[in-house]
């Protein structure tokens, strides 16, 4: 395998994915193989998973890898759990899934990955100063980068805004099980955004999360002082930002 290549895997409540990625382009290389998470979302139980995966990639020893997931990952071990068992909490993620694969990996948040494939070949590539990413799902993702660089487990969809934990206002899936118009959820995110402006004099937001795709239905709708643009990697974004972060490691 090139050097300018690497593997990317991410790990989600439902279903984890990998592929083989040209660092230059962006472009995945192999197929994209997805296999379900098991029930439960056990330590053990998705590692073998994630084994069997990176088995069907069929990568040469030396390749890089690296692995994204739900939850606040400081130094190696996973500090939250979203979606997946709570046995997580506190654990040696990284060192366990490094045993497992045989091999070094980077192991990173899933949304601190989706911003860095924006910055490395989306929407942040080349923009100097702070984009900030938040991806609107069942919660809200964030990444934060200045002038490129990463800034994790930044967690934004947690400000408390109004006296309530923002995401539980804004989430996608708020709206979804409210049944909001675009108009009346475009009017919470305004006051999220809005927030987010005056902590941090963004230069850029991208919007991210399966949502994203029917941005032409609430961005405009939002009335910033920062521009405003969707993600231009989705389903993929995990797989790009973990690839690209694991020639770091």
């Amino acid at each position: 395998m090139s050097a300018a290549t690497a593997i990317g895997i991410d790990i989600g409540g439902t279903g984890i994915k990998g592929a083989t990625v040209d660092l230059s382009t962006g472009e995945l290389t192999s197929d994209r193989i997805k296999l379900p998470t098991p029930k439960g979302g056990r330590p053990d139980d998705i590692v073998e998973t994630t084994k069997e995966l990176l088995a069907l990639l069929s990568p040469d020893a030396g390749a890089s890898v690296g692995v994204c997931f739900p939850a606040v990952v400081r130094h190696g071990r996973t500090m939250s759990a979203a979606n997946v068992s709570e046995d997580w909490i506190g654990f040696e993620a990284e060192a366990l899934f490094e045993t497992a694969l045989g091999r070094d990996i980077h192991f990173v948040n899933d949304a601190d990955a989706a911003g860095y494939a924006e910055a490395q070949f989306g929407a942040a590539r080349d923009v100097a100063g702070v984009v900030i990413l938040t991806t609107l799902g069942t919660g809200i993702g964030s990444a934060v980068l200045n002038d490129g660089i990463l800034v994790p487990n930044t967690e934004l969809g947690h400000l408390e805004i109004g006296g309530h934990d923002y995401e539980t206002r804004a989430a996608y899936s708020v709206k979804e099980r409210e049944d909001l118009s675009w108009e009346k959820w475009a009017h919470r995110l305004q006051k999220y955004y809005r927030t987010l402006e005056k902590l941090f004099s963004p230069d850029l937001f991208i919007v991210g999360g399966g949502v994203s795709k029917h941005h032409d239905d609430f961005l405009p709708l939002l009335d910033l002082s920062t521009p405003i643009v969707p993600a231009v990697h989705r389903n993929n974004a995990g797989i790009l930002g973990a690839a690209a972060l694991a020639t770091l490691r």
